[in-house]
């Protein structure tokens, strides 16, 4: 486990997001997706960890949200094809059209969802076997108006073999001022 130090999550830079992913990206290349993207500070670091080749599905509810990703892509990566990134105005609650994924990244979106299991369904039958889930969430067990149902570590492990996950590892962690730690832990959809 490597454990971050520096400042708490509203200040994470980009170093802090790959440190967060890299022990869970052994190779380059693939078809990911970043459920519940936001502005894509995760799907920066996803799309630095997996290549220029990668192909990613970045979701998220917010268009605008979405066009200022594809613009920070563009800045960060001008070497990144642009078809290699599909840029996808959607709710992950609901079904999506998504080809079967090498893995999957769900950074600080989890803990939006009151009923996780129709999401955790939904997120599984997206992967095919081998194939990676990265969970990103502060490190909490009590909701507040910011972070309204936590999951943390430990309730994660225990709840993922319930959704046909298994392996799953902490990745790292990071010292959030005002919510204890985020954390990031990898699963695996069994061969």
């Amino acid at each position: 486990m490597l454990t971050l130090l520096g400042c708490d999550h509203q200040s994470m830079n980009h170093h802090d997001h790959i440190n967060l992913l890299r022990d869970g990206i052994t190779a380059p290349g693939g078809v990911w997706a970043d459920l519940g993207s936001g502005w894509g500070a995760f799907t920066l670091a996803l799309a630095e960890l997996t290549g220029p080749t990668a192909e990613i599905y970045s979701v998220d509810k917010d268009r605008a949200a979405l066009k200022r990703q594809e613009r920070n892509m563009r800045t960060r990566f001008p070497e990144r094809p642009p078809a290699c990134t599909h840029y996808l105005v959607a709710d992950f609650t609901e079904p999506l059209h998504l080809p079967p994924l090498d893995g999957l990244l769900m950074a600080n979106a989890l803990h939006f969802q009151r009923e996780k299991d129709v999401v955790l369904q939904l997120i599984r039958s997206y992967l095919h076997p081998g194939a990676r889930l990265i969970l990103v969430e502060y490190n909490l067990d009590r909701g507040n108006p910011w972070v309204p149902f936590p999951i943390s570590y430990l309730v994660w492990q225990d709840l993922a073999p319930r959704f046909g996950f298994a392996g799953t590892r902490l990745l790292a962690t990071h010292p959030s001022s005002s919510f204890g730690e985020i954390y990031s832990a990898l699963s695996f959809v069994p061969q």
